[in-house]
C-alpha cells in the first residue's frame, strides 16, 4: 500500500496554491483543518466539509478528505449533537480534512475558474473580477453565441443551466467567477465583459442584468465547484503516489 506524509501534503498545498498569500472572507479557514495521525494512503475529494461526505470518505477507506468548502465559516464551538457526532467520526476514523476556498478558485492552472474556462473552451485568458486586491477569475475574448455558450456550460456541469438573456446574443467578452459570485455583476460589467459565467446568485440580479445589458449564465454553485478539487486530488495523487476518488454529494443549488 503507498502511503504518504500527510505533513508533505499540506506543505505542498500550502506553497502550490498560496494560502497565506490570498485574502479570502474573513470566516474561511484554509488549509488543513483537521489531522490524523500523519499518513495518506487515499485521497477523497468533494466540494463540501459535512457529515454526509465524512461518512462518505470514511466508506471509501480514505485518510484525507480535500474540500473547497470546510467545516469553519463561523463560530467553531460547541462541538455537540451533530458537530459532535461529526468530530467522532472524524477522529475514530483517522480522517484529515484539508480546504481551500479562494486559493483554489483562483489558482492559474487548477482552480475552479481555470478548470471551468478549460471545459468550455475558453483561450487567451486573462484575470477577471478583483476581490480583496487580487483576481480571482478569468475573462477570455470569443466569438460565441449565447445558446451555443449555455449549450457547453450545461455539458461541462451535467446539469441545468439558468439564462438571464439579457445582454448581445454573441458572447464577445466572457468572464467565468465559479460559486457564488451573482452578487457580483455590476463589477463584472465594469470590466467590460458582456457575458458572466458563475454558480449562483440571488434573485434581485435578474433585474440588474437586465439593466446593465449582461447576459448571466447561472451553473449551480455546488456544480461549478467540482472542477478544483478534482484537479487538485488528481495533481497530488500523481505527486505523492496514493489513490484518489472523487465523493459526488449534488445540493442541487
Amino acid at each position: 500500500m503507498s502511503r504518504a506524509s500527510l505533513a508533505a501534503i499540506v506543505r505542498h498545498c500550502d506553497q502550490f496554491l498560496r494560502v497565506s498569500a490570498t485574502k479570502d472572507y474573513e470566516r474561511a479557514v484554509n488549509g488543513l483543518q483537521v489531522e490524523n495521525r500523519g499518513s495518506v494512503t487515499r485521497i477523497a475529494a468533494a466540494v463540501d466539509a459535512s457529515l454526509a461526505t465524512a461518512r462518505l470518505a470514511v466508506a471509501a477507506k480514505a485518510d484525507l478528505l480535500l474540500v473547497h468548502h470546510g467545516l469553519f465559516w463561523g463560530p467553531s464551538h460547541p462541538w455537540t449533537g451533530k458537530r459532535y457526532e461529526l468530530l467522532r467520526l472524524l477522529l475514530d476514523n483517522n480522517l484529515a480534512i484539508y480546504s481551500s476556498h479562494l486559493p483554489l478558485d483562483a489558482h492559474p492552472r487548477l482552480g475552479n475558474n481555470a478548470q471551468l474556462c478549460a471545459a468550455l473552451q475558453l483561450t487567451k485568458l486573462r484575470p477577471f473580477l478583483a476581490h480583496n486586491g487580487q483576481f480571482i477569475g478569468f475573462q477570455s475574448r470569443a466569438n460565441i453565441s449565447r445558446a451555443e455558450m449555455a449549450s457547453r456550460l450545461r455539458r461541462t456541469v451535467g446539469g441545468k443551466v439558468l439564462v438571464i438573456p439579457a445582454g448581445p446574443e454573441m458572447c464577445r467578452r466572457i468572464g467565468v467567477v465559479t460559486g457564488g459570485a451573482g452578487s457580483d455583476l455590476k463589477k463584472a460589467a465594469e470590466e467590460g465583459v458582456d457575458t458572466f459565467i458563475t454558480g449562483e446568485g440571488p434573485h434581485w440580479t435578474y433585474a440588474m442584468a437586465e439593466e446593465l445589458g449582461l447576459n448571466v449564465l447561472y451553473g449551480g454553485h455546488y456544480a461549478t465547484g467540482t472542477f478544483g478539487v478534482k484537479a487538485l486530488a488528481a495533481h497530488l495523487s500523481a505527486r505523492f503516489k496514493v489513490p484518489w476518488m472523487f465523493l459526488d454529494h449534488p445540493t442541487g443549488l
